[in-house]
């Protein structure tokens, strides 16, 4: 009996990761499928890449497949070790049949996978993955929101592929991040027999124009006057929530950071990111008589000095 190098098959290396494996095959069944190649031969190639990939796709076919095959060298015919014909893989719907003997010595007459549909025995193919991006804002990605996603594919009527344009409904879920991705299933590319792909959207948060976003923690400039830095004071601030009352305490510096736990973006269920409000100590471009009279006064009688002695320029 021949051997069959299912990995060749493929395309792979022995050492191929099941991600690999998967890519592997989807690629070459894109470009054999009969539907899409008309060469004579792409059927047989199209029946030996679904082979080789109903055995590598799954980590106890491969195994035994890698423990039997580990002494075969290229040239050598094949022959199963004893007992095997007492091993059989239940395959889910379908005939085993539709495999080569060299699979069927290994893995028994059971049942083969259900890609191999009614419609068209032996021939199925799962519709491709796609992925499209989705911009949210900021209180989007916080609250979550219902979308309406219009897509734009090719379908296929008769012998050839349309544009079709479809819109789907959408919801996203609270606490959605940048770059995260969320898995519609069956929304992808259209199946040929067998199920259609899933579509991803990889999320984008709009930067806004008033909070600044670092993971889960928010930051907004807080401007406040020199007397208020000095004296101290209470200020309204608003947050994704709503408007809050923050203390500003006395001394405060230019850049300080105060924090409102809690206030920031969704992290996990229950919890929260921070809110930081970023001081920044605003001095009036001009003055009236009046205050530059306070300010002269308070320069005069004031021993504050914001350059330490032996600092001055």
């Amino acid at each position: 009996m021949e051997y069959k190098d299912y990995y060749k098959a493929l395309g792979i290396s022995k050492t191929a990761t099941q991600k690999e494996v998967q890519g592997a095959y989807r690629k070459l069944a894109r470009k054999l499928h009969p539907d899409v190649n008309k060469k004579p031969d792409a059927e047989d190639s199209f029946k030996a890449i679904n082979e080789a990939y109903e055995v590598l796709k799954d980590p106890e076919k491969r195994e035994r497949y890698d423990t039997l095959g580990a002494n075969w060298r290229e040239g050598e015919r094949y022959s199963p070790p004893p007992g095997s014909e007492n091993i059989h893989f239940d395959f889910g719907d379908g005939n085993a049949g539709q495999f080569s003997d060299f699979f069927q010595d290994i893995f028994g007459r059971g049942r083969s996978q259900s890609r191999f549909n009614q419609e068209r025995p032996g021939w199925a193919m799962r519709g491709a993955d796609q992925e499209t991006d989705m911009d949210l804002t900021l209180e989007e990605a916080y609250h979550g929101v219902k979308k309406t996603l219009r897509l734009q594919q090719l379908e296929k009527e008769g012998s050839a592929y349309v544009p079709k344009s479809r819109e789907i409904n959408v919801n996203i879920p609270s606490g959605v991040s940048e770059g995260s991705r969320i898995r519609l299933n069956g929304q992808g590319g259209p199946g040929s027999g067998g199920q259609n792909g899933d579509l991803y959207l990889r999320i984008h948060v709009l930067p806004h124009k008033v909070f600044k976003l670092t993971d889960t923690d928010l930051e907004v400039e807080m401007p406040i006057s020199p007397w208020e830095a000095a004296l101290g004071t209470k200020v309204e601030l608003s947050t994704l929530t709503g408007k809050v009352n923050l203390s500003i305490p006395a001394g405060v510096q230019s850049g300080q950071k105060l924090r409102l736990r809690g206030k920031g973006m969704p992290a996990a269920k229950g919890l929260y990111g921070d809110l930081f409000a970023v001081i920044k100590i605003a001095v009036p471009k001009t003055l009236n008589e009046r205050e530059r009279e306070l300010f002269e006064e308070l320069s005069r009688v004031s021993s504050f000095s914001p350059r330490p002695a032996g600092r001055e320029a």
